[in-house]
């Protein structure tokens, strides 16, 4: 710990407890017998936000609201009046999940006029559990979909987010501020979206939890949109229990998005490996220390018990060659549908002349590839297009349905994110990173959970199973959690050799 950590570390509100590491649960046994308030747990996040956050640079902004919020929290918890567990719990939103009270942008200045009208359904659903929204995290802008070489992290809104174990590295993936975030312990629990990665990857780089849901889990209504047929979101934590307990109050139907539907309660009560089938899919272009890491891995799941099969799931390449072209096309239309419920620009056409006339657009990469591609895509209605996404999403089923069957697996388990790569504003992401799509294109659960480290830099173990199977996964992902022991705090270093 350095001179200003210690610093800060003595002015923080002192609260007998360690935010790297108490989950909700113990945070609402504390609440419970009063000797914690919501209000002494957002203040001192707050506290870390001010005074840890100028490192990495990851929260856009904080609500006003919180203390609050937090306030009224205390009220129900001293009355007896408690909404669930996460009443009381402070948690960030990726900005682009809409919030009335406060700007959702998407980090671009095209959305970073007056606020949406109305609260995305998930946030509801976390006022409505008495959650604290604590403020919003930056983000790749446009969910990292608008240039042919973008730099994670980074936005016209908020800049560059740095990953809190080396700050020169990048935090990958769209929900980039919310996994550097909560390594950094400015939340408890954050909010993240997906379409391919952007919630696994961040979790796997930043070396905390991430679950990207199964599609229709949770609503996408008043969530900046890449592709209805894939995107979600989904939370973030430190912990597996504490992912869950947020999924479980981010779950339901809602008439605004008709992928939604009822499912049994999402529950995560810690599992035992022992007699688990777990298929290990090694992706060696990830590299040999990254494959040393998987291999640590598999050693412990057998002796807790575990049977590893190494597994290929197939279909892998024609995934890769039909992903990005349909994409494009539900781009098109799912954008132009969200940019006419704001102010601003009203369709991709406008975005793409908006970046034009904005060179703060323009300061770490240039180009918008993809609007300009996705422009002239063929729309949805197109029956090559329906043909193709037909294909696609049949296929990532099938990789994971087939390979679950044949070795008669409880879950596929690979490598989540390679070390991350230094952050570079001229070359780009350096992001082959193929173990999200099959769960992604297929709309199954996959959750990410720390396996290891290369050098400081953290590598995520990403679990995928069976569609609907999130109470499973969970459940498998709390066991793997506890064996593998792989969490750590950030370090904050500026740099390191490799």
């Amino acid at each position: 710990m350095g001179a200003n950590d210690v610093r800060e570390a003595e002015a923080a509100p002192a609260l007998g407890i360690d935010l790297d590491t108490i989950t909700i649960p113990q945070l609402q046994e504390r609440m419970a017998d009063g000797s914690l308030t919501s209000s002494a747990l957002t203040s001192a996040y707050l506290h870390r936000i001010r005074t840890v956050d100028p490192k990495i640079n990851s929260v856009l902004r904080t609500n006003p609201e919180a203390p609050a919020q937090a306030a009224a929290s205390d009220v129900r918890h001293r009355t007896g009046r408690v909404l669930g567990p996460l009443d009381g719990i402070p948690v960030l939103l990726k900005d682009n999940v809409n919030t009335r009270d406060m700007p959702t942008t998407a980090g671009s200045l095209a959305l970073a006029g007056a606020p949406p009208d109305t609260d995305a359904t998930l946030v509801t659903r976390l006022r409505d559990a008495g959650a604290v929204i604590l403020g919003k995290t930056n983000l790749s802008e446009w969910a990292n979909f608008r240039a042919a070489a973008p730099t994670s992290g980074w936005s016209a809104v908020g800049g560059q987010t740095r990953n809190p174990y080396v700050l020169d590295r990048n935090p990958c993936g769209s929900s980039a501020g919310s996994g550097a975030a909560l390594a950094a312990s400015l939340a408890q629990v954050a909010i993240g979206t997906e379409t391919d990665g952007s919630i696994v990857c961040p979790a796997g780089m930043n070396g905390v939890v991430g679950h990207k849901p199964s599609l229709g889990l949770v609503s996408r209504a008043g969530v900046v949109p890449i592709s209805s047929e894939q995107d979600t979101a989904g939370p973030m934590a430190r912990n597996v229990i504490d992912a869950a307990l947020t999924l479980a109050v981010l779950q339901g139907p809602d008439p605004a998005d008709p992928a939604t539907f009822a499912a049994p309660q999402v529950t995560a009560q810690v599992g035992d490996l022992a007699g688990k089938r777990i298929g290990l899919w090694r992706l060696p272009e990830l590299g040999p220390e990254v494959d040393a890491v998987m291999t640590r891995a598999a050693e412990k799941f057998r002796a807790a018990g575990a049977e590893v099969v190494e597994v290929t799931p197939p279909y892998q390449d024609r995934l890769d060659e039909l992903e990005f072209p349909a994409l494009l096309s539900e781009f098109h239309r799912d954008i132009d549908a969200y940019l006419a419920t704001r102010e601003g620009p009203q369709d991709l056409a406008e975005l793409i002349e908006f970046n034009r006339r904005h060179p703060e657009e323009q300061t770490c990469f240039a180009g918008q590839e993809l609007f300009e591609q996705a422009l002239t895509a063929p729309p949805t209605t197109d029956p090559q297009y329906q043909a193709m996404r037909a294909e696609l999403t049949d296929l990532a089923k099938r990789s994971i349905d087939e390979t679950l069957a044949e070795h008669r697996l409880d879950a596929i388990a690979s490598p989540t994110n390679p070390p991350a790569w230094i952050t570079d504003c001229a070359r780009g992401d350096d992001d082959v990173i193929p173990s999200s799509t099959p769960a992604a294109v297929a709309g199954y659960p996959s959750t990410s959970v720390p396996a290891g480290s290369v050098g400081e830099l953290p590598v995520g173990l990403l679990l995928m199973a069976g569609d609907q199977q999130d109470s499973a996964l969970l459940s498998l992902a709390a066991a793997v959690e506890r064996e593998l022991a792989a969490w750590r705090p950030p370090k904050f270093l500026p740099t390191q050799d490799r």
